[in-house]
């Protein structure tokens, strides 16, 4: 296991993973990648593999020098910002005190996410916590709406690196997540 703290900005983070990537990982399902996401709900954790960079500076910077966006994810949500906003505004702001709660919650979530990828492995943990977050949505127990966001790459199954940074979305990139 490899644990990494790159001195760069997000938007360059692909610089500081892809050299402990070619060194240590088989492939994209060996790095993991813990990341704020605007599409979902404040406190919502899911895991998907691999897909686009939805606007995010980060991941598109990973998939630009890993040469693949097929790498793992913890997706922790941070919700849209309030209309008049700025999405870059509002990744780089502390969530509001009201959410900070739920944003602390995302964060133990994905944490116990990643446990449960080494314990049981991607696609596993991967139905359990996403089957989780359906059962959660139909007994109403829906996170609030908005903090601010961060980005963090975990090591994979048998490698990777750990970076915690703020991240800006871009507004003309429209490519889904």
């Amino acid at each position: 296991m490899v644990l990494a703290k790159p001195a760069t900005f997000m938007n360059l983070s692909g610089d500081a993973v892809a050299p402990l990537y070619r060194k240590h990982a088989d492939g994209p399902g060996d790095l993991i990648v813990i990341h704020d996401d605007l599409d979902l709900p404040v406190g919502a954790v899911r895991l998907k593999r691999g897909g686009g960079t939805g606007g995010h500076n980060g991941l598109r910077s990973l998939k630009e020098r890993l040469g693949t966006a097929d790498f793992l994810r913890i997706r922790v949500g941070i919700g849209r910002p309030p209309a008049g906003v700025d999405p870059a505004d509002y990744v780089l702001t502390p969530p509001a005190p009201e959410l900070r709660g739920a944003f602390d919650a995302a964060v133990a979530a994905a944490a116990e996410a990643f446990a449960d990828i080494a314990r049981l492995g991607f696609d596993k943990a991967m139905t359990r916590r996403n089957a989780k977050a359906r059962e959660d949505n139909k007994s109403g127990k829906t996170p609030p709406d908005t903090p601010g966001g961060n980005i963090l790459l975990a090591p994979g199954a048998s490698s990777g690196g750990s970076i915690s940074r703020k991240e800006a979305r871009s507004p003309d990139d429209t490519e889904e997540v």
